[in-house]
């Protein structure tokens, strides 16, 4: 008998649905990041709005079981919407204490509140792609992040908390 992609991907999410029925899903911390950006850069008016990105410069990564560095050189593209939303989506390396190389692509939504209406939390949809090997699980999860500003000492900073849907 021949099996299709498609057929074995319904026969994988069928089963996975059959062992989690009537299961809500909770968030884990898994670890929280600061990072270190430079002047954000200009690039204009586009038809979807204006366009810039923020270049990122380094960082920490502090976690139960991930501790490093985030390599300079990565970046954050932000899109400003006419709506009054702006599309962020960052992409970087991050370094382990043990030396494995991440790449990190997170995107997210801003949106300035209405009128009358309390600002929302940011929260970001984190992929990360790691080697083979200690830090399997980041690429095997699904995880949601929060965004906000880092503590003004850090210098000119976010500091984004990941969680792991479990």
């Amino acid at each position: 008998m021949k099996i299709t992609a498609m057929g074995a991907l319904l026969v994988c999410v069928a089963t996975s649905a059959a062992a989690q029925q009537d299961q809500e899903p909770s968030l884990e911390f898994a670890f929280e990041e600061v990072v270190t950006l430079g002047p954000a850069v200009t690039v204009g008016e586009t038809a979807r709005g204006t366009r810039r990105f923020i270049p990122i410069t380094g960082g920490t990564v502090e976690g139960p079981d991930i501790r490093g560095e985030i390599l300079p050189g990565g970046w954050d593209w932000q899109l400003d919407r006419p709506d009054g939303c702006t599309e962020i989506e960052a992409e970087y390396f991050l370094r382990t204490d043990d030396g494995a190389i991440i790449n990190v692509l997170n995107k997210g939504l801003i949106c300035r509140p209405g009128e009358g209406e309390e600002p929302r939390p940011v929260r970001t949809h984190p992929v990360f792609e790691p080697p083979v090997g200690r830090y399997d699980w980041l690429g095997k999860g699904a995880f949601i992040g929060t965004l906000e500003m880092a503590p003004p000492s850090a210098g000119p900073a976010v500091r984004i908390r990941f969680y792991r849907a479990n």
